[in-house]
């Protein structure tokens, strides 16, 4: 179940009630008759199916409470309630495969955004597969990828491509490009230090054959990145954070962006092309699959999902609902 707090102009109070009585999957309505202070309104408290909550949402900004009120949403760890399971039971499919758009919205334009945070993340990530390229060890690789944030990035560009949002896939191209440009400028430079001072030279690359799969991208790179492109995406609408640490040791984008810094370092340029055609891979990969996982969630939920009937008007007066 998921939380909504509800903050109404008093004029719309009779709508939103409306609306919540006559939909399936919604219960626990409570109402607090001017207990909004910022925005002013009546405040309304209920529960709803995960499955029904996109068509709820959608119902409350038509009554463009956004811009007059606010919508909130919130998890509930527990509710133990038998109306709450009749509601749960009244919306169709299981929780789990529901996906509340507004809520991936909000995260995957969080997730693009270029921050101190972000490009520190990717830029020891980076680090981290250099040393492990260069060692070799396959245990710092895959801490590398685990380390890794770029997937946040990825699936905003799947998100934007399916809304066609032009403006999220711009950001998100652009804290993909700023961030591996960083995390390779840094990992570049403290490669070229290491051969100053004789750590690596330019054999350090040679037989290292557990790792030469970062810089050989062949068929099973794009289909490693197709599968962890799709079920990347479907971790994160269903909330499974379990299963998107497995997305993240499945592609080799970190690794082949620390294996391309310290070939640049030590002039493998032979090296470098193969990296970063592995990076380039992985990360169109996962955007397909990504994308294409998205369209067949909207679809789903768009055929068979709840309907919800728009609330009658009710006359806009101040007084329009009181207890």
């Amino acid at each position: 179940m998921l939380h909504l707090r509800v903050i109404s102009p008093a004029d719309r109070t009779t709508d939103v009630l409306g609306l919540l009585d006559g939909a399936g999957g919604v219960t626990n309505i409570v109402v607090l008759p001017g207990a909004g202070h910022r925005p002013k309104g009546d405040v309304v408290l209920f529960d709803a199916a995960r499955e029904a909550t996109n068509e709820v949402i959608e119902r409350l900004k038509e009554l463009r409470l956004p811009e007059d009120g606010s919508i909130a949403v919130e998890r509930v760890d527990l509710s133990l309630s038998e109306a709450a399971d009749t509601a749960e039971a009244e919306a169709p499919g299981a929780p789990e495969d529901a996906v509340v758009w507004e809520e991936f919205a909000r995260q995957v334009a969080g997730d693009c955004r270029i921050t101190w945070a972000f490009l520190a993340f990717l830029t020891i990530a980076t680090l981290l597969a250099a040393i492990g390229v260069l060692l070799p060890s396959i245990i710092l690789i895959v801490g590398a990828m685990v380390l890794g944030p770029e997937f946040g990035a990825v699936a905003a560009i799947s998100f934007g491509l399916l809304r066609r949002d032009r403006r999220l896939i711009t950001s998100a191209v652009r804290a993909l490009a700023s961030g591996f440009a960083v995390a390779i400028a840094v990992t570049c430079v403290c490669a070229l230090l290491f051969a100053a001072v004789g750590w690596i030279g330019p054999q350090s690359l040679n037989g290292h054959d557990e790792v030469e799969f970062i810089v050989k991208p062949d068929k099973w790179s794009l289909v490693v990145a197709l599968l962890a492109g799709g079920a990347g995406v479907l971790s994160v609408t269903a909330g499974k954070s379990s299963a998107l640490v497995g997305v993240f040791i499945s592609v080799t984008t970190v690794p082949a962006a620390g294996y391309a810094a310290v070939a640049v370092a030590l002039g493998r340029w032979s090296d470098v092309g193969g990296s970063v055609t592995q990076l380039a891979v992985n990360i169109v990969g996962m955007v397909i699959a990504g994308t294409v996982t998205l369209l067949v969630q909207h679809y789903f939920w768009s055929r068979y999902g709840l309907r919800i009937a728009r609330a009658p008007r009710s006359p806009r007066s101040a007084g329009a609902w009181r207890p």
